[in-house]
């Protein structure tokens, strides 16, 4: 059983989202999720009873904020304060998004497109590095959740792949190189608690 004050992080990933089943990169495009989305959120949400949650915070992506909503009515916890955060959005994937991945593969190169995909400082064209995303997302967990978090806070955020890289990144203080094989999939969360020094203990997948 997980205790109330315990000050739990877990960063979850939404569900399947119809672009995602289409395999395309999806960035700010705003798509719905796709019945096994639905299912995907329903199963996370599965995997945290016994927590009682203090807040939320989610991106204000459909996808996003459609997985945070199933997952509190499975929980029955609905009536926590959420809140909703630009810098949560997902990486933007400028001149890709909305394009097919493995016609991108075709177009540009197996190598190149990996490149733009998981590489720490390389953007896709007109889009984000994830160097350049980390910084938005890093900050407003800085100023909004961490605080929090050190308080006792059991915290949820439900936000996108790449968003979630880069917390994990410095949450487990993974290097440029390890966040390349950093993958984590649709309704996937990682679960993290603090030490008494006040620094970040991976938990693991749940």
């Amino acid at each position: 059983m997980i205790t109330r004050k315990s000050g739990i992080l877990i960063l979850m990933r939404h569900g399947q989202s119809q672009w995602n089943q289409e395999n395309r990169f999806t960035g700010w495009a705003d798509v719905p999720l796709t019945v096994q989305g639905q299912k995907e959120a329903q199963q996370a949400a599965e995997k945290l009873r016994g927590m009682v949650l203090d807040r939320a915070f989610t991106s204000p992506l459909e996808r996003a904020r459609r997985t945070l909503t199933i997952v509190l009515e499975t929980l029955g916890q609905n009536d926590i304060p959420i809140q909703i955060e630009d810098g949560f959005k997902a990486r933007n994937y400028g001149d890709l998004q909305g394009e097919n991945k493995d016609e991108m593969r075709v177009k540009h190169g197996a190598d190149q497109v990996h490149l733009w995909r998981r590489s720490y400082d390389v953007p896709p064209p007109g889009g984000e590095s994830l160097q350049q995303a980390q910084q938005r997302v890093q900050a407003a967990f800085d100023e909004l959740v961490r605080p929090r978090w050190h308080q006792g806070e059991n915290i949820l955020i439900v936000s996108h792949g790449n968003a979630l890289r880069s917390l994990a990144m410095h949450l487990k203080g993974l290097s440029p190189d390890e966040v390349r094989q950093l993958e984590i999939p649709t309704g996937q969360s990682l679960m993290f608690t603090l030490d008494p020094d006040g620094s970040a203990s991976d938990q693991g997948v749940l």
